[in-house]
This record gives C-alpha cells, sequence and structure tokens, in this order.
C-alpha cells in the first residue's frame, strides 16, 4: 500500500524561506530610497546647529560686556571672537554670511561649509541639501535679526528631500 504525499517536507520549507530571503536582502537596497531620509536628517541637523549656534552667540554677547545686542549690523561692539572664530553680529544674533566660502556670521558660529550643502548666501541665507528632488523643498532657511529684542527667524523644510 502505498501513502500518497500529503504537503511539503520541514526541509522544502526552509529552502524555500531561506531562498527569499537572499533575494529579499540583494532587491531591499534596490526599491527603497534611503537617500531621501539621509538628506532630511542632514538638514534638521544642519537647522539643529544653527539653533544652537544663534543661542550660544546671542548667550555669549549677553554676558559680554564688550558687545552690544542693540547695535545693528556693522556698528561698533558687533562682533564676538568664540573659539577663535569671528562672529558678526546684528542685535546680539549672528548676520547672515554674504560669502558662504569666507563665512563670518551664522555659518562660522554653526561651522557649516559648502563641501556638505549647497549655501545662497545673503538675508535670508539659504542652506540646502545636495541631490535633493527639489532643493527648495529640502532647505534650512536663517534670517537675521531685523531689531532689538527680535531673534533670527529660522525655517526647516523637508517635505521633499
Amino acid at each position: 500500500m502505498q501513502r500518497q504525499q500529503q504537503g511539503f517536507t520541514l526541509i522544502e520549507l526552509v529552502i524555500v524561506i531561506v531562498i527569499l530571503g537572499i533575494l529579499s536582502a540583494f532587491a531591499l537596497p534596490r526599491f527603497a530610497d534611503l537617500g531621501g531620509d539621509a538628506r532630511s536628517a542632514s538638514i534638521e541637523g544642519a537647522a539643529g546647529s544653527i539653533k544652537s549656534a544663534s543661542s550660544i552667540v546671542h548667550s555669549a554677547c549677553l554676558a559680554s560686556t564688550d558687545c552690544d545686542q542693540n547695535a545693528a549690523q556693522g556698528a561698533s561692539n558687533t562682533s564676538l571672537t568664540l573659539e577663535g572664530t569671528t562672529v558678526n553680529l546684528a542685535f546680539g544674533y549672528p548676520v547672515s554670511d554674504t560669502d558662504a566660502a569666507n563665512p563670518d556670521g551664522i555659518l562660522a558660529a554653526a561651522q557649516i561649509n559648502e563641501d556638505d550643502f549647497s549655501i545662497n548666501a545673503g538675508d535670508p541665507l539659504t542652506v540646502q541639501a545636495d541631490g535633493a528632488a527639489t532643493p527648495a523643498n529640502c532647505q534650512v532657511q536663517y534670517t537675521q535679526a531685523s531689531g532689538t529684542g527680535t531673534s533670527p527667524d529660522i525655517s526647516v523644510d523637508v517635505s521633499d528631500c
């Protein structure tokens, strides 16, 4: 009397699972776009660096007797030297850099350079992620303080990194 096989053996099932696992390990990186997440995290990190640097510079200005927190950019006593780096100020906060290649404002304070990001100098200063699908939707923007008692405006957009 012969018995008819009713299903798969355990070894056959294990072999199929192993083959599927190997195929998915090679196929997943081809279909998953992890670059967008990396660019988004990079911009979030740059924004955090800019916010922290702005706060640290403002705190140093408040603590210094040589810093005039009520002075506009270019007036006397509108720069600080932090760890050997001169940072120009407007109303006690770092200015937006006008030359990304020679930073003297928020880029110098935050230690952000053109090696890592695309930078559009001016006010507002824009730091964009390299390789973004839409660079304008993958950026942090810094607008310097405009008067006494105002703080810089820092906005982040990571909607299309």
